[in-house]
């Protein structure tokens, strides 16, 4: 059984938890986390979700995503998502994330990092990951045209490239 904490509109942690896959009650809100891994090309690593799981099963997504467990914090959420489902080790913490969505039930935390990975050395999660790489802006946008990558908005995709170099809505020099 996985329980989550629960949160009121502001974020704000509630004293009461949600058992997944019951309905969240109106007003009520849990903490889900994406960490997007870049190469020095400027590649994201992907991942294909297992042809099994329940939504969007066989398609690919960002470099992981996942639900913060009770009493995790948004970045032990995200590198316990990233061991779980690519074996990989990675320290977010000192980091906030770079982006944070509001979805119907929930608040999204996004983390965007660099790092070198080889493929080869990866644990891929038998439950939740059937294969990965590494993929350019471009390819990703012809993967969701191709409706083979998770239907996000195309603006969406193209923004987390734009930001992987830095935090907030005013652009940098690169």
């Amino acid at each position: 059984m996985e329980y989550w904490d629960l949160y009121d509109k502001h974020f704000q942690k509630l004293v009461r938890t949600h058992l997944r896959g019951e309905k969240m009650s109106q007003g009520i809100y849990h903490l889900v986390v994406h960490v997007c891994i870049f190469n020095q090309k400027g590649e994201m690593l992907i991942q294909q979700r297992q042809a099994f799981k329940e939504g969007w099963p066989n398609l690919w997504d960002v470099t992981m995503g996942g639900s913060a467990l009770k009493g995790e914090t948004s970045q032990q959420a995200a590198m316990r998502e990233v061991k779980e489902e690519l074996g990989l080790d990675i320290d977010l913490t000192n980091c906030r994330p770079s982006l944070t969505n509001h979805f119907e039930h929930g608040f999204d935390d996004i983390y965007f990092i660099h790092q070198e990975v080889d493929l080869s050395k990866l644990q891929l999660q038998y439950e939740e990951v059937q294969d990965v790489k590494w993929a350019s802006q471009q390819e990703i946008l012809e993967l969701m045209r191709e409706g083979q990558f998770i239907p996000y908005y195309e603006s969406l995709i193209n923004l987390f490239f734009e930001m992987r170099h830095s935090v907030g809505m005013i652009r940098e020099s690169i």
